[in-house]
């Protein structure tokens, strides 16, 4: 009797100990956010005061190409392999760090934006060393990060990307699947998560120096009562691709919508367009959606 009552209680522990699964600790100091000029929305909305001179100039070897070594760990390039897939529209290439044969705890797809591709998302180097940050923290965390070509960032990219999705859902079951999307790619983030079967399958988005869509705050995704995937903003003050007034805006069209909507926003000052790929802070804002319930 006393078996069997420890077995149901392992049984009961374990999808809280799925739920509260965190990323470690990876370089953290040198990846936080700068110094806080104002918060809002209980701590979801911030403004921080990105500097170009300390953030680029201080951080680069090279600025913009290369950053110093302290931020980087090439460690990471034995786990990273070249693969391909087939969707409607054809084969392709894409980068995996990590776990991708299967048992993932966290999957994360990089969708590029224009003039972008799948070396993107494993260069080390560039973006002041984040995208290395990344694959570290996925390959140190039984995790998996994928970087893909697809077709456009239209309907046939969207359904290239939930190929993929649906792919290593297959080979992790219990994975948390988080895509994240930058510049001209958020229009396959909002494809996917306004759409209420894909929704379900869907653990958080990440949404950088890119734009808005209305549509999706009819969505049963935003409603309510849906399936609310965690969303997190980042953008630059300065951005003169995507409007930062206008995409803080609709920042708080979702939050109005629904008030309990998981939904973060950084706002980099004097940040331009590719800013917040370079200061996003992964591990909080990806643990941040892994605690969310």
């Amino acid at each position: 009797m006393k078996l069997i009552s420890f077995l149901l209680f392992c049984l009961a522990a374990l999808p809280a100990y799925a739920a509260n699964f965190q990323l470690a600790p990876f370089k953290d100091k040198l990846f936080a956010y700068p110094k806080t000029i104002n918060t809002g929305d209980g701590g979801n909305y911030l403004h921080v005061a990105y500097d170009k001179q300390r953030d680029i100039y201080q951080r680069d070897t090279i600025p913009l190409r290369k950053v110093k070594q302290d931020y980087v760990s090439q460690s990471v390039r034995w786990a990273r392999r070249v693969r391909s897939y087939k969707s409607a529209n054809g084969t392709f290439k894409y980068f995996a760090v990590g776990k991708h044969r299967g048992g993932a705890k966290v999957t994360v797809i990089w969708i590029h934006g224009q003039g972008g591709n799948r070396f993107q998302g494993v260069n080390d180097w560039t973006f002041g060393g984040n995208f290395n940050r990344l694959q570290n923290l996925m390959n140190r965390n039984q995790g998996v990060l994928l970087t893909p070509e697809f077709t456009d960032f239209k309907n046939a990219g969207t359904a290239d990307i939930l190929t993929l999705m649906n792919e290593f859902r297959r080979r992790s079951p219990r994975t948390k699947m988080i895509i994240a999307c930058g510049s001209m790619g958020g229009g396959i983030c909002w494809r996917l998560a306004k759409d209420k079967s894909v929704a379900a399958t869907i653990d958080g988005l990440f949404i950088l120096g890119s734009h808005w869509h209305d549509e999706f705050l009819t969505s049963s995704t935003a409603r309510k009562g849906g399936r609310n995937i965690p969303i997190f903003f980042g953008h630059g003050s300065w951005d003169t691709v995507f409007a930062p007034n206008v995409q803080l805006g609709f920042y708080r069209k979702l939050i109005r919508v629904n008030p309990r909507y998981p939904a973060r926003f950084v706002m980099f000052e004097t940040g331009k367009h590719g800013t917040p790929i370079r200061m996003v802070d992964w591990r909080r804002e990806i643990n941040w959606m892994l605690s969310y319930q």
